[in-house]
């Protein structure tokens, strides 16, 4: 079965030069998105408890857009991506993620991905 696209928005009081580091660098997703997180060129490694899994920065685009691919991934079209914008609204700064997954499995990385922000929240205070 193919995996399916879906998107996730978040809303930050924060600023994108404070957020965004969190996204792209090594120390920034070590803070909250795995345990340890190692790069080496465009290669970025990232473990969690016994796990460790491997992904390729595809593109990044300073204070907008941060995109891997998992390396492990047979789907060469499938990536996560993270992207910011502000809200004409409220002006908030708008985390939106982009994953892909089993049909049956997208409300479990939701509630995944749901849990990794809360603890960004947190240690942003934002």
């Amino acid at each position: 079965m193919a995996k399916q696209q879906f998107e996730l928005e978040y809303h930050f009081n924060t600023s994108a030069k404070v957020l965004f580091p969190r996204l792209s660098t090594a120390d920034g997703l070590n803070e909250w998105f795995a345990d340890r997180v190692k790069v080496d060129g465009q290669n970025y490694i990232f473990h969690w408890d016994k796990e460790e899994r491997e992904a390729v920065l595809k593109t990044i685009k300073p204070l907008k857009t941060v995109r891997f691919h998992w390396t492990d991934d047979d789907e060469d079209d499938t990536y996560f991506e993270f992207n910011l914008s502000v809200t004409e609204l409220t002006d908030d700064l708008a985390l939106t993620i982009i994953d892909y997954a089993e049909p049956d499995e997208i409300d479990e990385m939701t509630e995944i991905w749901n849990a990794q922000i809360s603890d960004l929240k947190r240690i942003l205070g934002a």
